[in-house]
């Protein structure tokens, strides 16, 4: 099960930064959130979260680490808020420019 979770984890990073290197707007959006759902699982799997074991201390003799837990809630916020960000930035950029390149130049073909 390891295994098939660490692939699962190389293959959401590696379409991430894919995506984060196809220099358009909406790729580049999706290739940051994909990166960061890939990092969220990451500290999910270093967590090494039971099944059946309670979060609340004192009541069995094992209990939940709660600090993962804790880390992803944080990380969903702050990730949902910078791609709100993002998404404002780039409607300004296309309004702006008029296109959906990242610097805001077509490439010359």
């Amino acid at each position: 099960m390891e295994a098939l979770f660490a692939i699962t984890l190389g293959i959401m990073t590696a379409s991430g930064v894919y995506l984060l290197l196809r220099a358009r707007i909406f790729p580049v959006v999706m290739g940051l959130t994909l990166i960061s759902y890939a990092v969220n699982l990451f500290i999910f799997a270093m967590g090494r979260l039971g099944t059946g074991i309670p979060a609340v201390i004192g009541k069995s003799s094992e209990y939940g680490d709660p600090l993962p837990q804790a880390l992803v809630l944080t990380a969903i916020v702050i990730g949902f808020a910078m791609t709100a960000f993002v998404l404002v930035l780039a409607l300004r950029s296309i309004g702006e420019f008029a296109t959906d390149h990242v610097d805001g130049r077509e490439p010359r073909p």
